[in-house]
């Protein structure tokens, strides 16, 4: 496929999935030229063959618009993955082995990263940050070394707790504690509210590390079903909570740690409303929520969807993210909202690590004060918007017939249900041997279900080598399917 046609196929997608809408404009020229690294006659070469299928028009001295009347998309799009249906009793976890085993195999840097939990680091101010990184320790005052010891720096935290503000949700500064990334603050919180043997709420499937998590803290998981388009099952998770509250204290649900904002890895959303059922629902059986909400910025939507903590009244939900995901890969700076359970997670902090690391706090907190941020966010969602029509492309186009993909509406991971045949440990194996990482099914259950699942990272913008190793990708599983190649 030429490079005009890609970026036709790409313009295309996001038209189809609604992305972009009838009258919408499509990105100039110019832009679309600069964001995905082309020239501007491919640029118009793809807009001729998108006005030739009737998708765009050009409006004189305007630019071109998406057409008010779409012709039928000649390429099926694979159905949504259907909704999990997980046991409905807890269960101990024991998923470290295959977990190592997974990551331990695609650490390699050649390998094209579809099975990465990162987006590719081309998309972040490096160069920025480290100008950032010198500033703000010319600037420092030794002792505030001693005054960056949990809760953080207070600069930091009240540029966060701006942005709590800017987006609609008042957090006070005293809540927030610095940690080493979203994940220390995600395990804290875990610590803080739960004993060896107690019962913790996860989606299903869930994030591995959520799993590793309370493997390590020798913690039992009640996996609920979830839905890959608005996240977790309510009416499941009422009758869960209503079922644990009928037996002694020791038995009952202590905690629930979910992603209600791009979960990871369904890239499910759940509505506004939804969220704020589940935090009363929560508040009834005074269940405290741990958020992860490390993709949150990554939305496609003109504006951030609020998080679960906007509708706390009650301090129980523990707002956790970071940096690593939307601006800063490898500084480690998360944090989270602890909100009634904040002196515990203080103390937790310093039991274990001590501090975040001076250096990183002073770097962020730098960048945030010089502005800039917000720009930045916009150009890196529209990467991700852009990939994502060019991975669902890619998807229809090359693997086998029955394959269903989620559609998420941010972040950069599409969830892939393929045929039954498909073993995704083995289509894992016989990828990486071609120099391709994924990240099967099974290490995102606690019983290790989701046998013929994948999940794509779709954040690596080299687009050749991206789009090339999804059509390896497709091929294989073709072959474990016993289908022929849809294309």
């Amino acid at each position: 496929m030429k490079r005009y046609e890609r970026h036709a196929d790409a313009i295309a997608q996001l038209i189809h999935s609604g992305a972009l809408r009838p009258g919408d404009r499509v990105p100039s020229v110019r832009e679309a030229s600069r964001t995905r690294g082309i020239s501007p006659s491919t640029v118009f070469e793809a807009y001729y063959l998108l006005e030739a299928q009737g998708l765009i028009h050009a409006r004189p001295r305007s630019g071109y618009y998406v057409s008010t009347r779409l012709p039928a998309t000649a390429e099926a799009r694979p159905a949504e993955p259907l909704p999990s249906q997980p046991a409905p009793t807890s269960t101990g976890v024991a998923i470290s082995d295959l977990v190592f085993e997974v990551l331990g195999l695609a650490r390699d840097r050649d390998l094209v990263p579809l099975g990465s939990a990162f987006p590719g680091v081309e998309l972040f101010p490096l160069e920025r940050l480290a100008r950032c990184l010198a500033s703000g320790m010319r600037k420092l005052d030794p002792w505030s070394i001693v005054q960056s010891l949990p809760p953080g720096d207070e600069r930091l935290r009240q540029q966060i707790a701006l942005r709590y503000g800017l987006h609609g949700s008042a957090v006070d500064v005293d809540e927030i504690v610095i940690t080493n990334g979203a994940m220390e603050a995600l395990n804290l919180c875990l610590e803080a509210v739960t004993q060896p043997g107690d019962i913790v709420v996860v989606e299903s499937p869930t994030f591995y590390a959520a799993l590793q998590a309370l493997e390590r803290l020798n913690l039992q998981a009640l996996e609920i079903a979830t839905h890959p388009r608005d996240g977790i099952d309510l009416v499941a998770l009422a009758d869960a909570l209503e079922r644990q509250s009928s037996r002694a204290p020791q038995q009952r649900i202590k905690a629930c740690w979910l992603m209600p904002s791009f979960q990871n890895p369904l890239g499910s959303l759940m509505p506004e409303g939804k969220k704020r059922e589940l935090v009363a629902l929560l508040a009834r059986h005074q269940v405290p929520l741990i958020e992860d909400d490390v993709y949150g910025e990554l939305h496609f939507a003109p504006q951030r969807p609020p998080p679960a903590k906007a509708f706390d009244d009650e301090g129980l939900v523990m707002h956790c993210s970071s940096f690593s995901k939307s601006l800063a890969p490898g500084y480690r700076v998360g944090w989270v909202a602890a909100g009634r359970f904040a002196t515990a997670v203080q103390r937790l902090k310093l039991m274990t690590t001590l501090s975040a690391a001076t250096p990183s706090q002073q770097a962020l907190s730098e960048y945030l004060a010089q502005g800039g941020y917000d720009r930045h966010l916009r150009a890196l969602r529209r990467s991700l918007e852009q990939q994502q029509a060019i991975a669902l492309a890619a998807v229809a186009r090359h693997f086998p017939p029955g394959t269903r993909v989620s559609r998420p509406e941010g972040g950069y991971f599409l969830w892939v249900e393929l045929p039954q045949k498909v073993d995704a440990l083995a289509l894992h194996r016989q990828a990486l041997a071609r120099g391709i990482s994924l990240a099967p099914g099974q290490i995102f259950s606690a019983d290790q279900r989701f046998a013929n699942c994948v999940r794509i990272n779709y954040g690596h913008p080299a687009q050749a080598r991206f789009e090339a190793a999804l059509e390896t990708v497709g091929a294989l599983a073709c072959a474990l399917a016993g289908s022929s190649h849809p294309s």
